[in-house]
């Protein structure tokens, strides 16, 4: 339970629940497995969750050092490292900000802090774009910065010149229009503002610094320019692509149907390339029913996820067939639209003889209620007890009153994911969400995964080495 919320809840606003109910299910669940389970509670650190649980178990080991026992105290210092490392960047800094909210200073907080900063290649560009952060984490741990950064953050910037290149831009970036557009895009922003510069000059200037990420939250903005914002499909992950085509207008997707389709098989290509096991005959039911449509701080993930999705399974498979509850004319025009009819399409997925079949749904199977979970019951005990087709229910979505993603009864497992790409990783955990394997076995499967994770963290220090490896690779092999 604890690790499928972990890879499915952020806390934010559902279609079926309210903000304010998913944390307060999730810090619950945070504070039961800590105090009961705290090895297991570390080491889900190793089992791919998402950032914002990440984040969450860290503050939440460095915040309760004393309790740790001895003999987990390497491991689980060292998990905590190597996961702070991983989080994006400005995700790592808020967790160290949060120390200094929480008022968490203990020596191993310290040690933490001070080595993920002395880690970071480029002190100077955090120094501009974190500068809040990097300055309340710097304060809280008394930490002492090389050159000239604990100067510019702490002794007035504006009093002095710098001989760190960009240190002296950010600067005269106060007072100069063109420095501005040497600063990270985040900076550049605020600053183009206080100087009046108008938001379309702006963007069409800052565009050669802008990110991929920021290329696709800045997608509207590219629409009303008609196109000032250019948009790589080369190099986005595979659900932020399909995230950004769906905020497309139907008529932009049918011209541009061909490029988009590639992208999305190359997105897809490249997460495979990280390592996974190929499939065999495959078919996946996919909710495109109108809760797919997301919330308002998570519009549209819910479709997006399964749009991704159908693109991954299509590439892992030797066979592979889709079946949606409401069938668009082509995946890429799909819309979330109408009830949830999930029995349908399984029945169709079972009659086309798949080996495999993956349902991604938020769970909530309503024409008519709790079909799925009959059907399945039926299926299991009459038709295929010996189990030839594996089932397997993907829900994106965190059912704060239940503190999982919502099942489809008692014969369908569900792992939840945040992204398609976590598929590779939450097959893994399929067999541990039906009940059958033992705690055991879960221990074994926890404990492999940190010897890998703290192994690669390893070779990552190690000069001239940079292993290109993610979670997927971590499922290779023996978790297949």
């Amino acid at each position: 339970m604890f690790v499928n919320a972990c890879f499915s809840c952020t806390g934010q606003r559902e279609f079926y629940n309210d903000a304010r109910g998913q944390s307060v299910s999730i810090e619950f669940l945070h504070a039961y497995i800590l105090g009961n389970y705290r090895r297991l509670y570390a080491r889900t650190l190793a089992a791919g969750i998402n950032h914002f649980n990440q984040a969450q178990i860290i503050l939440n080991l460095l915040a309760t050092g004393k309790q740790t026992p001895a003999g987990d105290r390497r491991e689980e210092g060292a998990l905590i490292a190597a996961s702070l490392r991983s989080l994006p960047p400005q995700r790592a800094f808020r967790v160290l900000e949060l120390l200094r909210e929480r008022r968490i200073n203990n020596r191993r907080a310290r040690a933490i802090a001070r080595e993920y900063l002395e880690g970071r290649e480029e002190p100077s560009f955090d120094a501009v774009k974190y500068r809040a952060k990097l300055r309340a984490s710097v304060a809280h741990g008394h930490l002492k910065l090389a050159g000239e950064l604990n100067a510019f953050l702490f002794h007035g910037w504006r009093k002095r010149v710098f001989k760190t290149p960009l240190l002296e831009t950010f600067r005269r970036a106060h007072y100069q229009q063109a420095a501005l557009f040497e600063l990270p895009f985040t900076i550049a922003e605020g600053l183009a503002v206080k100087h009046g510069i108008p938001r379309d000059v702006f963007l069409e200037r800052i565009e050669p610094r802008l990110t991929v990420g920021e290329r696709l939250r800045l997608q509207g903005a590219a629409a009303r320019q008609e196109g000032a914002i250019a948009i790589d499909l080369g190099n986005a992950p595979l659900t932020k692509l399909a995230l950004y085509l769906l905020s497309m207008k139907p008529e932009t997707r049918r011209e541009r149907h061909a490029e988009l389709h590639a992208a999305l098989e190359r997105a897809a290509t490249r997460t495979l390339r990280r390592g996974t096991v190929p499939l065999g005959r495959v078919a996946a039911v996919l909710d495109n029913s109108y809760s797919a449509s997301g919330s308002t701080e998570k519009r549209r993930r819910p479709l997006g996820v399964a749009l991704a999705a159908h693109y991954l399974l299509s590439s892992m498979a030797r066979e592979y067939r889709a079946f949606w509850t409401s069938p668009p004319e082509s995946p890429l025009l799909v819309g979330a639209r109408g009830q949830t009819d999930l029995a349908s399409p399984l029945l169709d997925a079972l009659e086309w003889g798949a080996e495999l079949v993956v349902i991604v749904s938020d769970g909530y199977d309503n024409d008519p209620p709790h079909a799925v979970a009959e059907l399945t019951r039926v299926f299991r005990t009459k038709l295929d007890p010996s189990r030839r087709t594996t089932l397997i229910h993907v829900n994106p979505v965190f059912a704060s009153d239940l503190y999982a993603p919502r099942a489809l009864g008692a014969y369908v497992p569900t792992v939840g994911v945040r992204d398609a790409e976590d598929l590779p990783t939450v097959l893994g955990f399929a067999r541990f969400a039906e009940g059958a394997a033992p705690l055991s076995e879960l221990e074994d499967y926890l404990a492999a995964r940190v010897r890998r994770l703290l192994e690669r963290g390893r070779r990552a220090a190690e000069p001239g080495v940079s292993p290109v490896e993610d979670e997927a690779t971590l499922d290779a092999g023996e978790d297949a």
